[in-house]
């Protein structure tokens, strides 16, 4: 399909049955709507969708492999380890796009920030990273639970204090990255497989002076999340935890 790959969007899931065709329907629609536009940021052909699997046990598998066969933009990867981190490793691994980021399947970011992220990527050389904020000042957040908005505020707090972390947010569920920048960071990681991956690229592309753009968005909750808010704060601590000694030994030069 491509000869020259631009942009190539990952969508880890895990026992997403509910969601998974709709959202990637959604989002194909909006991209052929914007690559075949006069004057897009986004050529026909020049994207890709990859649905990566990890661990599903349920009827995510078939109807992956049903978008794949559905859809030319779209492919499939089905991985037996859980988690989003081990989920974007492997995405990353296997593009060969110029461009390349997550997005949560759920869609929760209105998919008209794709086309602004390319045209930040093409217009502004400096920009390495793109940062989506649901808690920057300019967003504009809908049906945000009361208790998810007390566990992403605390974490925020803490990651502020502890690692005195710039952007305002650490995980949207939105975030792309030139590809050489993903690579590197990935390679400077932990062996984290998942979330808190995403939250420690963050950090290290800060510590690296890496160019992010911190950027606003129309975000919406989809009340059908599948994670447990129990087993991610405990994990969030551990891995604060684990990173910061991690950051005092480099540092340190250990």
């Amino acid at each position: 399909m491509m000869n020259e790959p631009k942009l190539n969007i990952l969508f880890p899931v895990l026992n997403e049955k509910l969601r998974l065709e709709r959202g990637i329907d959604k989002c194909v629609k909006y991209l052929r709507k914007l690559s075949s536009t006069e004057g897009t940021v986004l050529e026909p052909g020049t994207y890709r969708l990859t649905i990566v699997d990890n661990g599903s046990d349920d009827e995510t598998p078939r109807i992956g492999r049903m978008l794949e066969e559905k859809y030319e933009e779209v492919e499939y990867i089905r991985i037996e380890e859980r988690g989003v981190g081990i989920a974007f490793k492997t995405g990353v691994a296997h593009s060969n796009a110029r461009i390349i980021g997550y997005m949560d399947i759920d869609l929760s970011t209105d998919l008209k920030y794709l086309e602004y992220t390319i045209r930040m990527f093409d217009e502004k050389p400096y920009v390495k990273y793109v940062n989506a904020s649901r808690f920057h000042k300019d967003s504009k957040i809908s049906g945000r639970k009361w208790y998810r908005k007390i566990t992403s505020a605390g974490l925020l707090v803490l990651l502020k204090i502890i690692f005195r972390m710039r952007c305002t947010d650490a995980i949207c569920g939105f975030t792309f990255m030139r590809k050489d920048v993903a690579d590197r960071l990935i390679g400077r990681c932990s062996d984290e497989k998942g979330w808190f991956f995403m939250i420690e690229l963050l950090l290290r592309a800060e510590r690296e002076g890496i160019g992010i753009i911190d950027m606003p968005v129309e975000w919406k909750e989809d009340y059908d999340t599948t994670v447990s808010i129990k087993k991610t704060i405990r994990n969030y601590i551990v891995n604060i935890v684990r990173l910061k000694k991690t950051f005092i030994k480099e540092k340190r030069g250990r």
